[in-house]
């Protein structure tokens, strides 16, 4: 057994990955296919105003906002999110999630090892 703590895992900046854009992105990567042959699971903190490009997983993924305010957004529209709530995105699906123009807005996600993101241009 291990014990993460996320305030002690290094915020690592992803402000320049292909996916983000509109501001600053960083991530805590606390179980990775180095630690479980069956996870990825890791914090993502989004600056107000930075989002993610539509793009798909090859597994679900589930999301769990722990901070501010976010959108979710797939082909069909756009939900506004807050601390506590759950998304369950079916593998395949497009969709995007980030920052509301005013709000800071960080979530858990959660991957099947193995998993690939293709962004959807």
């Amino acid at each position: 057994m291990k014990v993460i703590k996320i305030a002690e895992v290094p915020k690592e900046d992803s402000t320049d990955s292909p996916i983000f854009f509109g501001g600053a992105v960083s991530r805590q990567d606390l179980v990775t296919e180095k630690t479980s042959g069956f996870f990825n699971f890791s914090v993502v903190n989004f600056a107000a105003g930075a989002k993610n490009k539509f793009h798909t997983h090859t597994s679900d993924q589930i999301l769990l906002v722990t901070h501010g305010t976010g959108i979710v957004a797939n082909q069909e529209g756009e939900r506004v999110v807050t601390e506590g709530a759950v998304i369950h995105v079916p593998a395949g699906e497009k969709h995007w999630h980030g920052a509301t123009e005013d709000s800071a807005f960080s979530h858990i996600t959660l991957t099947a090892a193995g998993s690939s993101t293709v962004i959807a241009e």
